[in-house]
């Protein structure tokens, strides 16, 4: 064999899953009733992925689960932590770090003072996070020249905080200037303001600010960033429906950055891709609307110049070049 034909071996490498959405209960439909929905085989998913990444050649260097990682079904069957067990025995035989992103059917099931601190908090692993309060959101380095940035986009949201706080007014307030409902899970009439509902959410000024900060830092020192999220910020990457509600501001702060290079996010259950000013922006398909005989994970593969998706079952490949 000619060694000088292989190719070299990649920098680092990571895992992806999205919305896996556990739940011990029979199928179902999404909300419209148009999908179905696997809540006790996503658990088997999980698993194959898991027992792939530990058994495969190049080991993944860490894992990024992309949030909803039980179901919100489970808050009113009192199985919540139930659920949450069962899934982190899984997540324990993994031999390598996992990042835990928070979407919406994590604050179906706890506060986000009960996510603080909990096997679904990560930001240990951080080496800088915001400073005010209890924003969901952390920067980590797995290898030199690359930077990763988890973000919340629950922050400014109606889910996992208290009713009476002024938090939550503030953000009833922003939402029913879109939205005028009664039942705000049923998005409005205009398409452009579908995002606008209890479902989905936005990241504070304090969290742009500091996001704007870190990215700073990293055009200084001329690093890739990949930013990580639930839920998907460019129109041209899943519906419209499924975006946050500030996407317009998160994504003039990426715009104006040259490092940053990709943006992930789940939450829409099916795939989408856009490039966008030299950004790539990926949205993962979800677990839990994956057929059981299937599979919906992926393996990325960072080199210098670029990164290689290799997709299992439902997940296609792609490469994301660095402009």
């Amino acid at each position: 064999m000619d060694l000088c034909s292989q190719q070299p071996a990649p920098l680092f490498t990571f895992g992806v899953i999205a919305d896996i959405q556990y739940a011990d209960i029979d199928d179902g439909f999404n909300f419209s009733r148009t999908r179905k929905r696997y809540y006790r085989s996503s658990l088997k998913l999980l698993r194959n992925a898991l027992e792939s990444w530990s058994h495969s050649a190049v080991k993944p260097d860490f894992i990024l689960q992309l949030g909803d990682v039980i179901d919100g079904f489970n808050k009113p069957n009192g199985a919540s932590q139930r659920a949450l067990d069962a899934v982190m025995r899984e997540f324990a035989s993994c031999p390598v770090k996992v990042h835990h992103v928070w979407g919406n059917h994590e604050f179906y099931n706890f506060s986000r003072s009960q996510l603080m601190g909990s096997p679904l908090d990560s930001s240990l692993y951080a080496d800088r996070r915001p400073k005010q309060g209890d924003i969901y959101a952390y920067r980590f380095s797995p290898f030199p020249g690359f930077v990763f940035v988890v973000l919340d986009a629950y922050d400014v949201s109606l889910l996992g905080i208290p009713e009476s706080s002024e938090r939550y007014n503030k953000a009833m307030n922003l939402i029913k200037l879109h939205n005028d409902n009664e039942d705000l899970n049923c998005p409005p009439e205009l398409p452009c303001h579908s995002r606008f509902t209890k479902f989905n959410g936005g990241f504070s000024q304090e969290q742009l600010d500091w996001l704007d900060s870190v990215l700073s830092v990293a055009d200084e020192k001329q690093e890739k960033v990949i930013l990580v999220s639930h839920v998907p910020v460019h129109p041209d990457s899943t519906d419209y429906i499924c975006l946050a509600w500030n996407q317009e501001e998160l994504l003039a702060i990426t715009r104006s950055h040259s490092c940053v290079v990709c943006y992930m996010a789940g939450h829409a259950h099916d795939a989408g891709y856009c490039l966008d000013t030299g950004v790539h922006y990926l949205t993962q398909d979800g677990v839990i609307e994956t057929q059981p005989d299937s599979d919906a994970y992926a393996t990325v593969s960072v080199y210098p110049d670029r990164m290689e998706l290799t997709g299992s079952g439902r997940v296609v490949d792609r490469v994301f070049l660095f402009s």
